[in-house]
C-alpha cells in the first residue's frame, strides 16, 4: 500500500515554513511587488534564523537548497526508503511560496545555485560551500533554452580558471555571495565541455550589468552578469575537470533533476493560493462547490474549481514523486520533467482562471489574485520551458536522443 501521508518530520518543517510565509511574506507581498528592486529589508533577520537553523541540523526554511546527506544514504540502505534534504525542500519551497514566491526566492542561502552544488560537487567542496547563498548563471543572450549552446568560456590559466561571458536572467544575481556559472572548458568539444563554476561575489573581473524589470516575481532581483578576465581558484569548478564526451553533459545537467521538481513546487504553492482565495471568494458570492454531485450539475464555476483542484493535486503529486526519487538515488530525469510541465501549466492556468472567475476583483489589486497571475509565468518558463519539458519526456519515453528527437 502507498501511503500518501507526509511523515511527522517533514510536516514540522513545512509547518514552519507556512508560518513564515503567512506571517512575514503575505502582509509585505504587495508593497514588494510595487516597490521593484527594494531590497526586502524584513528578510535580514531571515538570514540569521536560516543559518542557525542549518547549523541546528533542522530543515531549511526556504527549501531552495534540496541535496544529499550521509544520514539519507544511510536510512535509504537500512530502510530502502527515506524522504530527505530533496522533500523537505520541495515542501519548503511549496510553502514559502504560497506566501510570495519572489520573496521566496530572496531569501539568504537559499538560491537554486545551492541545489546545483548539492547535486554535483564533491564531499570537499560541499564543506566549503555548504552555507553560501548561490544564484544560477545558464542562460545567455544568444540562447535560452538550449543549455548546451552555453558560450561562457573557462580557461586554466595556472592555479586559476578565467572566466569570459555574459549571463542574463540570473535570479538573485545581485544579492547573493556566490554564483554558480555554466561554462565551457574546450568549445571545439561542444556540449561534453560544459562545467559548472562556483564564483565568489568577489571575484576579480564579475559585475552586475543591469537588473531586469519584469512581469512578476519582481521582489527578486535578476541580474545580468558580466565576466571579464573573471578568476577564480582551481578547485571552484563543480565535479570533476575531466571532459568525457561519451557523457556528454550529464553532470552538469544533473543539476536540473533537483532543481525542476522545486520549481514545480513554487508554481503548486501559487497555484494553491489562487485556489484558496477564489474559493473563498465563490463561497461569498453564494457559489456552492461540492465533492457529492457531479460537476456538470453544479455552478459553471465550480465546475471549473474543481477540474483546477484536481490538476493541482496531479502536480503535487509529480512532485513529490520527482522528490522522494532523488532522496532515494534513482534516476529522475524523467519525473522531474514531468513534474515541471505539470506544475507549471497548472500554475498559469489555475491563477489566470482565477482571476478571470473573481471578475472585477481578480482584476484589481483587493486581492492578490492578480499578482500571482503574474508570477506564475515565469514558473513554466525558467528551468526549462513547458515545451523543453515535454520534449525530455518524449525522449525519455520513446528512447530516443538529443540528436534523434528535436
Amino acid at each position: 500500500m502507498i501511503n500518501l501521508e507526509l511523515p511527522k518530520k517533514l510536516r514540522a518543517s513545512a509547518n514552519q515554513a507556512h508560518q513564515v510565509a503567512q506571517e512575514i511574506f503575505r502582509p509585505i507581498s504587495r508593497k514588494y511587488d510595487l516597490g521593484e528592486h527594494e531590497y526586502p529589508v524584513e528578510l535580514d533577520t531571515m538570514a540569521a534564523m536560516v543559518e542557525g537553523l542549518a547549523d541546528s541540523g533542522t530543515q531549511k526554511i526556504g527549501g531552495a537548497a534540496g541535496g544529499r546527506s550521509d544520514a539519507d544514504s544511510h536510512a535509504t540502505e537500512l530502510l530502502g526508503n527515506t524522504n530527505g534534504g530533496n522533500m523537505s525542500a520541495l515542501l519548503n519551497a511549496l510553502e514559502t511560496s504560497w506566501g510570495d514566491v519572489g520573496l521566496m526566492l530572496s531569501i539568504p542561502y537559499q538560491g537554486l545555485g545551492n541545489a546545483a552544488i548539492a547535486a554535483v560537487a564533491t564531499d570537499e567542496q560541499l564543506k566549503r560551500f555548504g552555507k553560501v547563498w548561490a544564484s544560477m548563471a545558464i542562460t545567455e543572450p544568444s540562447f535560452g533554452s538550449d543549455s548546451a549552446a552555453v558560450t561562457t568560456t573557462a580557461v586554466l590559466d595556472g592555479d586559476e580558471w578565467v572566466l569570459n561571458g555574459e549571463k542574463i536572467f540570473v535570479t538573485a544575481g545581485q544579492r547573493s555571495t556566490h554564483i554558480v556559472v555554466w561554462a565551457s572548458v574546450d568549445r571545439s568539444l561542444g556540449r561534453a565541455a560544459i562545467k559548472s563554476f562556483v564564483v565568489p561575489r568577489d571575484a576579480p573581473g564579475l559585475s552586475v550589468a543591469r537588473l531586469e524589470h519584469k512581469l512578476g516575481i519582481k521582489a527578486s532581483d535578476t541580474a545580468v552578469l558580466l565576466l571579464q578576465d573573471c578568476r577564480i581558484p582551481k578547485d571552484n569548478i563543480l565535479g570533476s575537470p575531466e571532459v568525457n564526451v561519451e557523457k556528454g553533459f550529464a553532470g552538469v545537467m544533473q543539476t536540473f533533476d533537483n532543481t525542476r521538481p522545486l520549481v514545480a513546487a513554487m508554481a503548486i504553492g501559487v497555484a494553491r493560493a489562487a485556489l484558496e482565495e477564489l474559493r473563498a471568494i465563490l463561497t461569498e458570492a453564494g457559489v456552492e462547490i461540492s465533492y457529492d454531485i457531479p460537476a456538470n450539475n453544479q455552478h459553471a464555476a465550480a465546475a471549473e474549481f474543481l477540474r483546477m483542484e484536481a490538476d493541482y493535486e496531479s502536480a503535487y503529486l509529480l512532485a513529490l514523486r520527482a522528490a522522494w526519487m532523488a532522496d532515494n538515488k534513482k534516476p529522475n530525469s524523467l519525473e522531474a520533467s514531468m513534474s515541471k510541465a505539470k506544475a507549471g501549466r497548472t500554475g498559469t492556468d489555475v491563477t489566470l482562471k482565477a482571476v478571470e472567475l473573481a471578475g472585477a476583483i481578480g482584476y484589481s489589486q483587493r486581492t492578490l489574485l492578480e499578482k500571482w497571475g503574474r508570477d506564475s509565468k515565469i514558473l513554466d518558463i525558467f528551468e526549462g520551458t513547458q515545451q523543453i519539458q515535454q520534449l525530455i519526456v518524449a525522449r525519455r519515453v520513446l528512447g530516443k536522443t538529443s540528436a534523434e528527437l528535436k
